[in-house]
């Protein structure tokens, strides 16, 4: 079927080498996967152990899991696999995780609410007290390793300025682990001038405000325009003096559904390669989708053998 728009992009995304490479020099974690029953999850952590990047651990309906094994014709005689059908089996990887047992946690056929609301709650045990989570997506453009990570897209819905500053470090924390020296960070908003009338302009600065007091490893500022973070041009057109502008290595947004729209533009649009992880709990979470192929889920696995090192 041709797709109706043009401007979509028409080859698959690739896995960046350079964050493969980062992965498979740190030690493999365990990986708890939940609901592994069905067939793109299943394949998904496969290609994961295939690339050297997981030690898979199956969590669901056994019978289900051997027999879409043997549909794939993936031999998982060798693997643990724990018998936890439907909703049980979030609960197991939270047990497991909380007792050390796996060092990452990926979603497979379950429902992201039900999937999320099984690990996050501060009953699961998987976030030290007033601890905050964020997703991260590192996204790389065809022919380029240099990734830009954009939070959030994927979890926190209208995060509140406390939600955006924990959203904020983590982003710093995995850009470092990553390799970047310095990270620069933007704070997403429709205009530069903070403005009473746009709440988000004034969230923005007192976001970039903190981060210069809590986070000196960082360079922050906003609020930022969408053109001023993607084009030292325009910065220097609107006379925007900024080390940032053109040259992020992180975006916060100031809400899911505009995180949600730069990260499907971008993977739809742009062919970019698009790996997510959830961060600030005690084990990374990764959150494949089933519109994403092989090279986004390996990504996605790598980002999270990154997250989950010591």
């Amino acid at each position: 079927m041709t797709e109706p728009y043009p401007f979509l992009a028409t080859t698959p995304p690739v896995c960046p080498p350079s964050l493969l490479a980062r992965a498979r020099a740190l030690p493999r974690p365990r990986v708890a996967l939940v609901n592994a029953g069905a067939e793109n999850a299943l394949q998904g952590i496969r290609e994961a152990a295939g690339a050297g990047l997981a030690d898979p651990v199956l969590i669901g309906d056994i019978d289900k899991i051997k027999a879409t094994a043997d549909a794939i014709g993936w031999d998982i005689a060798g693997l643990p696999l724990v018998h936890a059908p439907k909703d049980a089996a979030a609960t197991e990887a939270a047990r497991m995780a909380r007792a050390g047992e796996v060092g990452a946690i990926m979603k497979g056929q379950i429902h992201t609410s039900a999937f999320l609301k099984a690990l996050l709650p501060s009953a699961a045990g998987l976030r030290a007290p007033g601890a905050r989570c964020g997703h991260v997506f590192h996204i790389t453009m065809p022919g380029s390793d240099r990734p830009l990570l954009l939070t959030d897209a994927a979890l926190n819905v209208d995060p509140d300025v406390a939600t955006r500053q924990a959203c904020l470090t983590h982003a710093v924390m995995l850009a470092i682990r990553l390799g970047v020296a310095r990270p620069k960070a933007a704070i997403l908003a429709p205009t530069e001038d903070p403005t009473p009338s746009v709440p988000n302009t004034m969230e923005a600065r007192e976001i970039a405000d903190w981060a210069a007091r809590a986070l000196p490893q960082a360079v922050v500022q906003g609020p930022m325009a969408m053109d001023l973070i993607l084009s030292r041009a325009a910065a220097e057109a609107k006379n925007f003096a900024s080390e940032v502008a053109g040259d992020a290595d992180i975006v916060v947004t100031p809400n899911i559904t505009t995180g949600n729209a730069i990260f499907k533009l971008m993977s739809f649009g742009m062919g970019c390669c698009c790996a997510g992880v959830v961060l600030g709990a005690k084990v990374p979470i990764l959150l494949t989708s089933r519109a994403q192929g092989a090279a986004e889920r390996t990504a996605s696995m790598a980002l999270g053998v990154i997250g989950a090192a010591p």
